[in-house]
């Protein structure tokens, strides 16, 4: 049986110079884009985890910070009240007020104490290098609950440590270190001092190692001696890891609660009250969450605000 196929034109073939729709115009919409989304694709999981735990809670924050919210419930729109509350809160500024010294205080003296042990660390034809290095590292590792029990026998009052040796040394020691209000906001920053300056010296020895050698040879030839050197050639290298020290001990100091809380509960009475011993109180004992929310939206709105100023102060950037 034959059959006979109808005379009519033929479907010219595409031209091999035609655009790759014409070519092959049957393409899914997938597959005309996939080569410029393919990218996109491949990064989205940090964007997808990015929103879920930095902007979704960021957002669900600043909503809550305006309501009355138990934990369990609806919320009761309260506007702008927590923050005009907040205000006239003397605890806050009570935590505010410590937490700006503890800042203060550990700015001052964390990173000039790290970068001076991390440039000792350095030095050429220094033995036991790596064993001193542990040493100093070794504090951050270590638990704060530990750490806390160990600090709270060195500062007890009637047989800590602290007073023992002066009683041996001087003949005196009856400090009452942990509830007189001075010396206990003393014994916590001691106590965050101890902690971190070692974590912290790693940056700095991690920057010093950095530092070309040429610029070193040339000061020596231009006959600077070590402290000029110190201050002319490695202060202005290691000023972008300065800056990021500077905003470490900035985050961590403004929301420092493992120390007070641990060591003094607070006390006494609130002269070690901190601004994250303050949210936990607020959040968690008095279930005033969307208060709580309003004191970490400023405490935020802080650190972002002096963490950029600290770059500014640095000179970070400013040369892009």
């Amino acid at each position: 049986m034959n059959t006979q196929v109808p005379a009519g034109p033929v479907p010219a073939a595409p031209r091999a110079d035609a655009p790759d729709h014409e070519r092959r115009p049957h393409r899914s919409w997938w597959s005309r884009h996939q080569r410029d989304l393919a990218p996109y694709v491949f990064v989205s999981p940090f964007y997808v985890v990015y929103a879920l735990f930095m902007i979704v809670p960021i957002g669900f924050a600043l909503y809550l910070s305006c309501t009355e919210w138990a934990g369990l419930g609806p919320t009761h729109w309260v506007g702008l009240r927590n923050y005009a509350d907040l205000l006239t809160d003397s605890s806050w500024w009570n935590a505010v007020g410590n937490t700006a010294v503890y800042t203060v205080v550990t700015l001052l003296v964390i990173i000039p104490a790290a970068l001076l042990i991390a440039q000792a660390l350095n030095a050429r034809g220094l033995r036991g290098r790596d064993m001193f290095r542990l040493a100093f590292f070794l504090p951050v590792v270590i638990s704060p609950i530990i750490v806390s029990l160990v600090f709270g026998l060195v500062f007890d009052g009637e047989y800590g440590l602290l007073n023992t040796v002066l009683r041996a040394l001087f003949g005196f020691g009856g400090t009452s270190w942990l509830t007189d209000p001075w010396w206990a906001q003393a014994a916590v920053i001691v106590l965050v001092l101890w902690r971190w300056t070692g974590y912290l010296t790693v940056f700095f020895l991690a920057g010093l190692q950095n530092v070309p050698r040429d610029l070193y040879e040339a000061a020596e030839l231009d006959g600077a001696g070590r402290v000029r050197t110190f201050v002319c050639v490695t202060l202005p290298v290691l000023r972008p890891v300065t800056a990021f020290v500077a905003v470490t001990v900035l985050v961590h100091t403004a929301q420092i609660f493992d120390e007070p809380f641990l060591l003094t509960q607070g006390g006494p009475g609130e002269s070690t009250y901190s601004v994250a011993m303050f949210l936990y109180r607020a959040g968690f004992q008095r279930q005033q969450l969307g208060y709580a929310s309003a004191a970490g939206v400023l405490l935020f709105a802080a650190v972002l605000v002096l963490g950029q100023l600290a770059n500014r102060i640095m000179g970070v950037g400013r040369e892009r």
